[in-house]
């Protein structure tokens, strides 16, 4: 890969669950409420994580063309179900529903808004995320965050890390994939970014997982910056 170019850049495209808002203290506590409100025993925080857990191979069975294309919400049903399932927890329909929904509701990292405010005044912020247009148009605006548009996976009727999310993302707001910057926590989001050409650069967020699980880490992959929040990436681009 050629020698970074800052100047060279020109919209900074920022995954969301983990990288900007914290999914994990987030649906971990509307889940322990929902729990409590319905006398189910379960661990919230666990299974949480059991949860996420299913993310990925959910949308690997679209990408390997198992099954057609459905939105997150659908695949976080699904998942929910066989999960509650697993632990013989009875749960309604409408209790099923709010915990569909923690996740158009999580809170952003503390140095998010503010980071991505100053990277604003210099580059177009995009959200570049698996979650559905209407989770995310939900999410941005409850957690305040200032991006400029919003460009779901739904949009290219695929998911990351499926090249074709990140063509497409580059191709709405008609610029080269050399001029986006990838912002992301995720070693498989970096790596699939960087693969069609796009910068990119690793946001260590230690506790994405919780204090129990380990996150992924910028060794494990190869990318152009590696920050430890946005403020960090602001500052590090001059904004």
């Amino acid at each position: 890969m050629s020698e970074f170019d800052r100047a060279a850049i020109q919209v900074v495209a920022c995954d969301i669950f983990g990288t900007t808002v914290d999914w994990y203290t987030g649906v971990s506590q509307q889940a322990a409420e929902v729990f409590r409100t319905a006398g189910v025993d379960l661990d919230a925080a666990a299974f949480t994580n059991a949860w996420r857990d299913m993310y990925l191979p959910g949308m690997q069975r679209i990408r390997d063309g198992e099954r057609p294309w459905v939105y997150l919400d659908t695949l976080h049903r699904e998942s929910l179900d066989e999960l509650l399932d697993r632990h013989g927890a009875a749960l309604d329909d409408e209790s099923r529903g709010r915990l569909v929904r923690a996740w158009h509701l999580l809170p952003a990292w503390p140095d998010s808004v503010e980071g991505l405010a100053r990277l604003g005044n210099r580059y177009t912020l995009a959200a570049l995320s698996n979650g559905g247009f209407a989770l995310l148009t939900r999410l941005v605006k409850a957690a305040g965050l200032p991006f400029d548009c919003i460009l779901s996976a739904q949009l290219a009727q695929s998911y990351k890390p499926e090249p074709q999310v990140y063509r497409t993302a580059a191709g709405l707001l008609d610029v080269e994939p050399a001029q986006v910057l990838m912002v992301a926590a995720h070693t498989w989001d970096i790596d699939a970014a960087g693969a069609v050409g796009m910068r990119t650069a690793f946001l260590e967020r230690p506790l994405e997982k919780g204090p129990e699980h380990k996150a992924d880490r910028a060794d494990e992959t190869r990318s152009d910056l590696t920050v430890s929040s946005f403020i960090e990436l602001a500052e590090t681009l001059g904004c």
